[in-house]
């Protein structure tokens, strides 16, 4: 049970407005905050800005019961949610201005027995450094009465609405009291276990989680290179490591992009940079695969070097519309800014139109996925859309061809056209 009955969640992104939309499902009144009108009036309308399946359903249930409403200024609640961006600066420590500014929109409205909760991933200290912050926007408050907790968002992207409900989540507060009252929150929507800890180690273990699979990912990408390197068809080999019972390796791909396991070991590493050196090498390897993908697709392009060369995909995972720390974007980008007299033909179902990352690139063209095959000469395939698996080997054939995730090893024009280039 919970006390809470209004809710002010900060952040309507991926994150945010999945969970305003989950809390008002559930009863909660919900204010949405976000920075960014057009998130705002999509909401409003009921609607939401990006793709993310069975959202829209929450979300239009949940506007239209009166439950959840979005502005561009904060509104006085029982509850804060903190759901905005850490990014990472150029020494990879965590930029925590966005913490800070939902912090300075927070601290007017706190009358002092609020509860706190941060969502945002972040570097152990920073639950306490949110506490400090507000404590210090606020000298006027009992310190001890504001309740300040940490509960990392745990959902794969395509699956949030499902795993905000069925997927464990760790609650760690500045205080048990904080913590149980965080916890009783989010058990009006969560099915699953909530484990309580204190706030610092419910920080670190969002970072291990993800860089664990980080690690795991450089792996497989080496392997790919390897692979690569002495003509092996790296899907078949680790499809045939993988038959042995103790072990479970993960598929390479173009690279490592999204908000989170392309980001949070460097959360680790900056906090400990003496230990963390499996961990830090594990990112240099996965940022570097990018860099080998160029290498390869500059390879296939020596053929022929005025044809159009088609790039399948620009978001860091399939079946979504997410370009955070994209290795497509990257890889696009990369290529197109080196090769400005070669025409880049992007398919990308999930967009309407190229992000601004691209603006000064005036030879890219965003187009439907069969007229970017059919009007080059090499291809490369950067994310596992469903849309993608629906290519033919007639559509390949002929065609120099760089399948990065493997969708492709069964068709035989692909095949054939891969001569040993397993990316």
């Amino acid at each position: 049970m919970t006390d809470i009955k209004e809710v002010s969640v900060i952040g309507l992104g991926y994150i945010g407005l999945p969970t305003a939309a989950i809390l008002a499902a559930n009863g909660i009144r919900v204010h949405g905050m976000d920075v960014n009108p057009r998130n705002v009036e999509a909401v409003n309308r009921g609607e939401v800005p990006f793709v993310e399946p069975d959202l829209a359903d929450f979300v239009s249930r949940a506007v239209t019961a009166g439950l959840l409403s979005a502005s561009q200024t904060t509104v006085a609640a029982d509850a804060y949610i903190l759901a905005v961006p850490t990014p990472f600066n150029e020494d990879y420590t965590a930029d925590l201005s966005y913490i800070e500014a939902a912090a300075r929109g927070i601290a007017p409205l706190l009358t002092g027995d609020e509860l706190v909760i941060l969502e945002s991933t972040s570097p152990p200290g920073t639950t306490e450094h949110l506490a400090d912050y507000l404590a210090g926007l606020r000298p006027d408050l009992d310190r001890d009465a504001l309740q300040v907790a940490h509960c990392p968002e745990r959902v794969l992207p395509g699956y949030v609405m499902k795993e905000l409900v069925t997927n464990d989540r760790i609650v760690g507060g500045m205080t048990p009291q904080a913590a149980a009252r965080a916890k009783g929150l989010y058990e009006t929507f969560c099915q699953a276990e909530i484990l309580t800890t204190d706030a610092k180690t419910a920080e670190m273990s969002k970072l291990v989680e993800n860089s664990y699979r980080d690690v795991n990912i450089a792996f497989a990408n080496e392997l790919s290179m390897i692979s690569d390197k002495l003509g092996i068809d790296v899907w078949e080999l680790i499809d045939l490591a993988n038959h042995h019972p103790r072990v479970n390796i993960l598929q390479p791909g173009p690279g490592v992009g999204g908000h989170c396991i392309a980001v949070d070991p460097w959360f680790i590493v900056s906090a400990a940079p003496e230990e963390a050196k499996l961990i830090c090498q594990a990112r240099e390897s996965n940022d570097a695969k990018p860099h080998w993908v160029i290498a390869q697709a500059e390879r296939a392009m020596s053929e022929n070097p005025q044809a159009p060369v088609a790039l399948l995909g620009l978001a860091f995972k399939k079946n979504i519309d997410d370009l955070r720390e994209s290795p497509a974007v990257f890889i696009a980008r990369e290529l197109a800014a080196k090769h400005p007299q070669t025409t880049f033909l992007i398919s990308e179902p999930n967009v309407q139109a190229l992000s601004a990352a691209f603006a000064e690139l005036k030879n890219v063209e965003l187009v439907d996925t069969d007229a970017a095959i059919a009007n080059s000469s090499t291809v490369l395939l950067l994310v596992d859309h469903d849309e993608y698996g629906q290519v033919t080997n007639d559509q390949l054939d002929g065609k120099r061809v760089i399948d990065t995730r493997g969708q492709w090893r069964q068709l035989a024009a692909a095949t054939k056209v891969l001569e040993g280039t397993h990316a």
